[in-house]
């Protein structure tokens, strides 16, 4: 269960992306995420569906 929720840092690993820039997407709601006593938080599954919208957006030629 416990990695189920990732942090920042592994959500950065997981996505292959300095942990600023992750901050700044999840910040910005371009991200799906909660914060959790001032940190953020990341449902594992979410992150994948978020991957495969951006996949599906960007094969129609879409931007965002």
């Amino acid at each position: 269960m416990s990695d189920e929720i990732l942090t920042i840092r592994e959500m950065a690993e997981l996505l292959k992306i300095n942990e600023k820039t992750a901050y700044k997407l999840a910040s910005a709601g371009k991200i799906p995420g909660f914060k959790v006593g001032g940190s953020w938080r990341f449902e594992r599954h979410e992150i994948a569906n978020w991957i495969r919208r951006k996949v599906e957006e960007q094969q129609r030629g879409e931007h965002g």
